[in-house]
């Protein structure tokens, strides 16, 4: 899976494909950043790492799919090395998440050794008049980012980043319009909405293309193509390079489906230099 033998690496690993609480998360990012130390600290230890109490570690385990503190620790004690590996042991805590991002990116080029599902994806998107593109709260930015250089090269790209009872409303006008496609930015923690707004999607015969955070997130049932790019946990608040990546990569794909896509972008090129609309 090109997971790194780090014990940081690890612990992400352990954590991926689980929806955590807030408090969950604390601890999760607690135990990344003392990845070395955990498998030897007691519940009680673990609690006043993350400033959270006793209990807390418990249902924490228990979400992590164990039946208590212990069998977590037991194990850590397996998977995780007695120490800092080798070349880690001077990183932070804001070089560790960084690290770990990178070991995400790794593993996103891995699993593009096998193009087709993108390929497939982005010819899905491609034949799509219109084509919605849908992500919500944290997913937003990431819908926005793909929709703004989609519009370059397609014809009719509709942008829907705001949740609320007009989201439907919205998908219906892009199935009335001839939408035969919908992409979907998914990221953790999945808002109910967009499982909804999924499913009502697929109910009205559109094509679900969705880039999520694994191949487990909770879209994945109402998705009928899912490229899975992992975020970063280490740090308090997700970050998702990976996912970006893939909508770049995913947004390739797309243009290779679109036989008058250079024509659009030299044109756009040429009015924007008869503007002046950049300084370089």
């Amino acid at each position: 899976m090109g997971v790194s033998d780090s014990p940081a690496a690890r612990l992400q690993a352990l954590f991926e494909g689980h929806r955590l609480t807030p408090t969950q998360r604390r601890i999760a990012h607690s135990m990344v950043r003392r990845a070395a130390d955990v498998p030897f600290l007691s519940s009680v230890e673990l609690a006043e790492l993350a400033g959270v109490s006793q209990p807390s570690v418990t249902r924490f385990a228990v979400a992590l799919g164990f039946d208590g503190y212990p069998a977590l620790r037991r194990h850590l004690r397996e998977v995780v090395p007695p120490g800092p590996a080798a070349g880690t042991g001077a990183y932070n805590a804001y070089q560790q998440a960084v690290e770990a991002e990178i070991e995400n990116l790794r593993h996103l080029a891995q699993e593009l050794a096998d193009p087709e599902p993108v390929r497939r994806a982005g010819a899905v998107l491609a034949d799509s008049r219109p084509l919605p593109v849908l992500g919500l709260r944290a997913a937003a930015a990431q819908a926005h980012g793909f929709a703004y250089f989609a519009a370059k090269v397609h014809p009719d790209v509709r942008l829907l980043n705001e949740g609320g009872t007009m989201l439907h409303d919205r998908v219906d006008v892009a199935v009335r319009a001839g939408a035969s496609a919908l992409l979907c930015f998914a990221l953790p923690r999945h808002p109910r909405e967009v499982v909804d707004a999924l499913t009502h999607a697929k109910e009205s015969g559109l094509t679900v293309v969705t880039v999520a955070d694994s191949a487990f997130a909770p879209v994945a049932k109402v998705s009928d193509l899912l490229l899975p790019a992992a975020v970063g946990t280490g740090l308090a608040f997700d970050t998702a390079c990976a996912p970006m990546l893939l909508g770049r990569v995913l947004l390739e794909a797309m243009c290779d489906g679109l036989p008058e896509a250079q024509a659009r972008l030299e044109e756009f090129d040429a009015k924007a230099a008869a503007r002046g609309l950049f300084v370089e």
